[in-house]
């Protein structure tokens, strides 16, 4: 008969003195804990940018809004009712555009009054976006909240200092 070659057993020999390889228990909860951290901060990083690009097209859209409304009373004439001189805290119109709505102030300030009445006249249309989730736009004093254009308009009549 055939002999069978057999494989010498081996004993798995037991390290007392802690030289063990691989990771205890401790060390895995500690680095499942630290990339839990890494993991919970570029989150919020993500979500700030995608909020403050939702934003900055808050205040393109406002910016086109108060850009659209000082073109409009750019084609009145300088007499026109349009462009009376308003109180100096007027009530603000609200305007919808991209489904946002906008909360638009118009200040129009008679100057250089000759003879009674004015040559000058200072506009400034203020709009604010209205959106309820952003609390940026709504506070005037941010470098981000309101948008605010100023605009002089002159009268076209002669001036009183004109020889002819």
């Amino acid at each position: 008969m055939r002999q069978r070659n057999r494989i010498p057993e081996r004993r798995v020999e037991r390290h007392q003195d802690g030289d063990a390889a691989g990771f205890s228990l401790l060390e895995t909860v500690i680095s499942l804990l630290l990339m839990t951290v890494v993991g919970l901060g570029a989150t919020s990083l993500f979500f700030f940018a995608v909020r403050n690009s939702v934003s900055a097209s808050d205040r393109e859209m406002a910016m086109a809004v108060a850009q659209q409304r000082m073109e409009q009373l750019r084609t009145d004439s300088f007499s026109s009712t349009n462009l009376a001189q308003t109180s100096s805290t007027p009530s603000p119109n609200t305007m919808t555009r991209g489904g946002r709505a906008y909360a638009v102030t118009t200040t129009i300030a008679d100057s250089n009054v000759v003879n009674g009445s004015a040559t000058t006249k200072t506009i400034t249309v203020k709009v604010i976006p209205s959106n309820d989730s952003s609390v940026w736009a709504r506070t005037v004093t941010s470098v981000f909240g309101s948008v605010t254009l100023i605009s002089q308009r002159s009268s076209q009549s002669t001036g009183p200092n004109r020889l002819f």
